[in-house]
C-alpha cells in the first residue's frame, strides 16, 4: 500500500521562500538588463546628436523648415546617403519629426520640433543641455587610457580629452555664465556695489577653461579688469581669442598657471576671486584656496560655485548623482591624478569638503548662499 505524505509548513514555506528569491532575482536581472540595453541606445544616440550639432544639421534643418535629406545635403554640404540614414533614425529616435512617413526615403520630409530646438539650440535657456553630447563623445575616446590609468595608476591629462570635452564644457557651462553669472554675484550686495563702482576693480578666475565665466563676468562689470588663469594651455589660447574676437581684450587678461601656485602681480589687489565649477578638478585645492585668500583686497571675497550632491554619501543615488560619479570614474578623477596632485578628489563634491579645505586655507567664514540651482552649490569665502 503506498501512502501520501504532505509537506510539512515548514518545507512549504521554504519553497515558497525560495520561489520569491527566483523571482525576484528573475525581475533585478530583467530590469539591469534593461538598463545596460537602454544606457548602449542612449550611448549611440548622444553620439548621432553629437554629429548633428558638430556638422551644423539642426541649426541648418530649423532654418530651412521640412526638408528633403537632399535639399539639406545641398544645404550643409554633406553626402545625402548619411544624411538620409541620419534622418531617418533621428526621426524612428523621436529627435527630429517627419511629416510624410510613407513617402519614398528621397521624399521624406524632416524638420526639428520646438522641444528639440530648446534642448539643443537654444543657448540662452536652463533647457540647453545640447554640449553633453559632446562631452559623452570626448571622455568616450578616453576610455582605454582610463582603463590603462586603473592597471597602473597615474592619470590621464585633460589634453587628452581633446576638443570635445574642453568646447563641451566651455559651451554648457558658459551659457549658464552668461545667463546667471550676475545674479549669482548679486546675493553678495558689497561685493557687486564693489565691482560696479566708479573705480578700477578687478576679479581673478581660477579654473577658466576656454573663457566663458572670465567674458561673462566683464560683460556684467563694465569698469572692472578681469584675469583667468588655467592649467590647459589650449583652453587659455582659445579664451585669449575669444576675448580679442569680443573687444574685451583691454581689460581681460589670461595665463596658463596652477592656481595653488599663483603669483600675480600686486597681490592683494581684487576684489573677487571666483572658482567656478572647479575646485574638485584642482589636486591642490587647499593650496589652491590659500592663493585666492592672498590675492584678495581687505573686504573681499571669494565665490565658490561647484556640484550640488547630497550631504553624505548613500548608495541609492539619484540621477545627478549617478552622473556625477560617471563623470568622476571617467574624467575628474584621471584628469586630476594626471597632475602633480596632493589630493585627487572627483566630481562628487560635498559641503563638508569645501568648509574643512575653506578652513584649512585660513578662511574664517564660509557660507552657503541661498541660490536655487538643479546642479551647483555656491559657497562665499
Amino acid at each position: 500500500m503506498t501512502v501520501q505524505t504532505t509537506p510539512s509548513l515548514l518545507e512549504a514555506d521554504l519553497t515558497a521562500t525560495a520561489d520569491r528569491d527566483a523571482a525576484e532575482l528573475q525581475a533585478a536581472v530583467e530590469a539591469l538588463g534593461e538598463r545596460i540595453f537602454g544606457g548602449a541606445l542612449a550611448s549611440m544616440e548622444l553620439a548621432t546628436v553629437h554629429l548633428g550639432l558638430r556638422l551644423g544639421i539642426y541649426q541648418a534643418l530649423q532654418e530651412l523648415g521640412p526638408a528633403t535629406s537632399e535639399a539639406l545635403a545641398a544645404s550643409v554640404g554633406l553626402d545625402e546617403r548619411y544624411l538620409r540614414e541620419w534622418l531617418e533614425q533621428q526621426a524612428v529616435a523621436e529627435i527630429l519629426t517627419c511629416a510624410n512617413d510613407g513617402a519614398a526615403p528621397e521624399d521624406r520630409r524632416y524638420e526639428v520640433p520646438a522641444a528639440t530646438a530648446a534642448v539643443l539650440l537654444d543657448v540662452g535657456t536652463p533647457a540647453y543641455l545640447g554640449p553633453l553630447a559632446h562631452l559623452a563623445v570626448g571622455i568616450g575616446v578616453a576610455v582605454p587610457a582610463v582603463e590603462e590609468s586603473f592597471r597602473a595608476g597615474g592619470g590621464v591629462p585633460f589634453h587628452a580629452y581633446g576638443a570635445e570635452v574642453r568646447h563641451g564644457l566651455g559651451l554648457l557651462n558658459g551659457a549658464t555664465f552668461d545667463r546667471d553669472l550676475a545674479a549669482w554675484i548679486a546675493t553678495m550686495p558689497d561685493i557687486d556695489q564693489r565691482l560696479r563702482s566708479g573705480r578700477r576693480p578687478a576679479v581673478l578666475d581660477l579654473g577658466c577653461g576656454v573663457g566663458r565665466s572670465t567674458l561673462a563676468l566683464a560683460r556684467a562689470y563694465p569698469n572692472a579688469v578681469i584675469h583667468g588663469i588655467d592649467l590647459d594651455a589650449a583652453s587659455v589660447e582659445e579664451a585669449r581669442a575669444a576675448a580679442a574676437q569680443a573687444g574685451l581684450a583691454d581689460r581681460v587678461t589670461f595665463a596658463v598657471a596652477d592656481a595653488a601656485e599663483l603669483s600675480v602681480a600686486g597681490e592683494g589687489r581684487f576684489d573677487l576671486v571666483t572658482v567656478l565649477e572647479a575646485l574638485h578638478d584642482m589636486g591642490d585645492p587647499v593650496g589652491a584656496l590659500t592663493s585666492a585668500r592672498r590675492h584678495l583686497r581687505e573686504g573681499g571675497a571669494v565665490l565658490v560655485a561647484d556640484q550640488l550632491t547630497r550631504d553624505a554619501y548613500a548608495a541609492d543615488g539619484d540621477p545627478l548623482e549617478r552622473f556625477q560619479y560617471g563623470c568622476s570614474v571617467l574624467h575628474c578623477l584621471p584628469a586630476t591624478r594626471a597632475e602633480d596632485h596632493l589630493v585627487a578628489h572627483g566630481t562628487v563634491i560635498r559641503a563638508e569638503h569645501v568648509t574643512a579645505w575653506a578652513r584649512d586655507a585660513g578662511f574664517p567664514k564660509v557660507e552657503i548662499l541661498a541660490i536655487e540651482d538643479p546642479f551647483w552649490r555656491f559657497y562665499r569665502l
